[in-house]
C-alpha cells in the first residue's frame, strides 16, 4: 500500500509530520538508495527500504488504546505550559501515539489513543458524524426551557451549535445531572452552551464514542482496544473490516486478544 513518506516516517517516532517535511526536505531521507526531498513522494514501507541520517527506519505497528482521562490532563503531545498530558499516563508504548479528538482540561472521560493517523483523521472529520455521549452535572434545576435550547441548538460566538440530544434527565434543586449526545464538538461547546444557558458545569464527563463504551473502566486506568472494538471504529470511519485484515502489518483482527489488558 502506498503511503506518504512524511507520514510513514511520523508513524515511526521521527516526529510530528510537520517535523518530518522538514527532515524530508533537508536530504535526510532515502528510499531505496535514492535521497528524496520532495513533499508528497509516496512509497510502499512493507518492500521499500527507508533510511534517515543513515538509520534504518521501521514500519510501525498500529496499536489503540482506549483511555479514561482525569481531570487536569491535557491532550496534546505538546505543551509550552508542561501541564500533565494524557498520552504520559500511559507506560511502556514505544510508538508515537496521540489522541483522537480531545477533551480539555477539566473534563474527564473516554479518549482513544492511537499511532494510526488515517484513522485519526477520519473518525475527527465533521462528515462522519461520529457520535459521542457525556455525563454533565449542573448546579441549579435543569428547566424545560434550557432542554429545548440545547436541543434546538444555542447561539455561541462562533455561530448556532447543532443541535444535541439530550437524556436520562435527573433534575434536583441544587444539582441536576444527565445526558448530551454530540455528533460534532466544537472547542469547549459544552460547557459554553451550558453557560450561555446560566447552568455551571460540576462535572463533564464523555461516557460513549459510538459504540465505545466500558463503565468498568476506571478514571485513569486504560487497556487496548479490542479486536472487535477496533474493527467497529474502522466501520464508523467508513472504512470495511477486510481492509484492517487485509493490511500485511499486525493490525487488530489479525490474532485475538487472549486477555485484555487492563492498567
Amino acid at each position: 500500500m502506498l503511503e506518504r513518506l512524511q507520514k510513514i516516517l511520523a508513524e515511526a517516532g521521527l516526529g510530528s509530520r510537520r517535523e518530518c517535511e522538514q527532515i524530508i526536505t533537508a536530504g535526510r531521507v532515502t528510499v531505496d538508495g535514492k535521497r528524496i526531498t520532495t513533499l508528497g513522494t509516496t512509497i510502499n514501507a512493507e518492500t521499500s527500504k527507508i533510511y534517515c541520517d543513515g538509520a534504518l527506519i521501521q514500519k510501525q505497528r498500529k496499536i489503540y488504546y482506549l483511555l479514561n482521562k482525569p481531570k487536569g490532563y491535557v491532550c496534546t503531545n505538546r505543551d509550552e505550559l508542561d501541564r500533565l498530558k494524557a498520552i504520559d499516563i500511559l507506560q511502556n508504548v514505544t510508538q508515537r501515539i496521540y489522541t483522537i479528538g480531545r477533551l480539555d482540561k477539566e473534563s474527564e472521560g473516554l479518549i482513544i489513543l492511537t499511532n494510526d493517523g488515517d484513522l485519526a483523521n477520519k473518525l475527527s472529520h465533521p462528515k462522519f458524524e461520529v457520535s459521542k455521549t457525556y455525563f454533565v452535572e449542573v448546579d441549579g434545576y435543569l428547566s424545560d426551557t434550557a432542554i429545548t435550547a440545547l436541543t434546538s441548538g444555542v447561539w455561541l460566538s462562533f455561530g448556532k451549535s447543532r443541535p444535541v440530544r439530550v437524556q436520562n434527565v435527573h433534575k434536583g434543586k441544587q444539582r441536576s445531572r444527565f445526558e448530551m449526545v454530540l455528533k460534532e464538538g466544537k472547542n469547549r461547546e459544552i460547557r459554553r452552551m451550558l453557560v450561555e444557558c446560566n447552568y455551571k458545569v460540576r462535572i463533564l464527563r464523555r461516557i460513549r464514542i459510538g459504540n465505545l463504551y466500558d463503565p468498568t473502566l476506571k478514571i485513569g486506568k486504560y487497556r487496548k482496544l479490542t479486536d472487535h472494538e477496533a474493527a467497529r471504529l474502522y466501520a464508523l470511519a467508513g472504512r470495511v473490516d477486510e481492509k484492517v485484515k487485509g493490511n500485511s502489518s499486525p493490525r487488530p483482527g489479525q490474532k485475538a486478544h487472549k486477555k485484555r489488558s487492563t492498567r
